[in-house]
Order: C-alpha cells, then structure tokens, then sequence
C-alpha cells in the first residue's frame, strides 16, 4: 500500500504558511524558511523525491507551484520530477487543472484519497496545503510526517496542527540536524494507542 507521506516546512512555533514566496496573509514574514536553505538540504529533498510518484495538493498549494514549476528550465532536476510527476488537486472552487499530469478530486475526498493509497506505485507526498493537511489528520490518511523545522519564531500565522484535531501519538523514525540551524524529524503515526 502506498503511505501518504506530509513533508512539511514549520517554525519553532508551529506556523506553516508562507516558507517560500507563495500566496499569504504574511507578506512580511514571507520565505521565512529560504535563509536556513542549505545545498545539503536541496540534496535531501532531491533523495525524497526519487520515493514518491505523485504530490497531493490544495489548491492554493496547487496553484503557487504551477506557476513557479512551470516556469523553471527544462534541464532543472527539481523542475524535471514536479512538472513530469502526478499531481493530486483537492479542490472544491476549482473546475479544472492544467498543470501537466494534474488531476482534480472535488468529491468524496477521503474516498478518492483511500483509493489512491490503494493503488500500484510510490508514495504520494503532502506539502503545504494546511487545510488538507488537517482534514487527513482527522481521518488518520497521513502515514508519515516529515517536519523540516526551521530556527525561527513568527508569533503569527496558520499552524500545521490546528485546535480542534484529535490528539495523536507519534513515533520518531530518524531525525537530521543541518549547519543552518534546520532539523528534519521524521515520525510515523501510530495507529494504535
């Protein structure tokens, strides 16, 4: 069965909105993530994906994406996995997406997500997209959270984990500490308390 893997940009203080240049409510605490951005991090990440086949996104995620992904060069790596890869829009506003390999899921979302994690391939990677994020957290969807956590407090601003989201216990798979002051937790929801 494929996981359903959240990798996640977050502040010391829980805030998830606006770690790179994106739609936001912040515009002055926007890219907040970006200085702690190190060649050894882009690394990982370029490693994460070689595990995953398909993104799954919000809209607002969806859109900040296509419009910076498609833009990058052919011959950009990063650019070469997104643009080519399955992307999995969950969208109740949107009537289409045009985003190469994009499809829309506008009904029976967590039916339609259980039904992709049934299916053939790699795993499927959440980022960004808060609101999703929290509505499979209530439906136990997320099998793996991947917190790249940066040395910054913004005070303000949409958390991951939201009030209202049933409590959860978690166990730590690996962790990685960067010069930068970045650390990358890996946790794996467990099921059964």
């Amino acid at each position: 069965m494929r996981k359903i893997i959240a990798g996640e940009f977050i502040t010391l203080d829980g805030v998830m909105e606006a770690p790179g240049n994106g739609d936001t409510t912040l515009p002055e605490q926007r890219g907040w993530s970006e200085p702690f951005m190190t060649e050894e991090i882009g690394n990982l990440m370029f490693e994460q994906m070689q595990e995953i086949d398909a993104l799954l996104l919000g809209r607002r995620t969806y859109q900040d994406f296509a419009s910076f992904w498609t833009q990058v060069p052919a011959d950009d790596p990063f650019g070469e996995i997104v643009n080519s890869m399955t992307k999995y829009v969950v969208s109740n506003t949107l009537e289409a997406v045009s985003w190469n390999n994009s499809c829309l899921i506008n009904k029976n979302v967590i039916a339609e997500i259980s039904r992709l994690k049934q299916q053939p391939g790699r795993n499927i990677q959440m980022t960004g997209s808060g609101n999703l994020f929290n509505s499979l957290l209530q439906h136990n969807m997320i099998d793996e959270f991947q917190l790249m956590v940066c040395p910054v407090v913004l005070g303000i601003g949409k958390r991951l984990f939201r009030d209202g989201n049933a409590s959860r216990s978690m166990k730590l798979a690996s962790t990685r500490a960067f010069d930068s002051g970045m650390v990358v937790l890996n946790y794996k929801l467990i099921r059964d308390l």
